[in-house]
């Protein structure tokens, strides 16, 4: 069984639970890539952005240059015209694209990345494949 299977019977197995959350689903897509595309696996990377923090780490992020509303993860192989491709994970439908993360995506677009919204592993799947292939 592939781990593509895998985490298919995986989600049909949690089909009516509580959505597994962003930081699970995050990793259950990056584990696939990098399964995936061996070659490509330390092109795809994460961005700590979110999370709660207390004040002295957040000034300390800010300081060291993590700005809002920077997607999720960046996989840094330019295909198609495109620099490379942004995408910010949500938790299924729920998940609400904030105005800084519109507004990230957007100035990312404009300076020739591909930026998209992820809600679910078959969606990244898709996202990955169409990207690189």
């Amino acid at each position: 069984m592939t781990i593509y299977e895998l985490h298919r019977l995986w989600d049909k197995n949690n089909k009516g639970k509580s959505a597994a959350s962003e930081h699970d689903l995050q990793v259950q897509c990056v584990r696939w890539f990098r399964y995936q595309y061996p070659l490509y696996a330390c092109l795809l990377m994460a961005i700590p952005n979110g999370g709660l923090r207390n004040s002295i780490v957040a000034a300390k992020l800010k300081a060291e240059g993590v700005i809002a509303g920077t997607p999720d993860l960046f996989l840094a192989v330019p295909c198609k015209g495109s620099h490379g491709l942004w995408i910010e994970m949500k938790n299924g439908k729920a998940g609400r694209v904030s105005d800084k993360q519109s507004e990230m995506m957007s100035e990312l677009t404009q300076k020739g990345y591909d930026c998209k919204v992820v809600r679910s592993f078959d969606e990244f799947v898709d996202t990955i494949e169409k990207y690189l292939k």
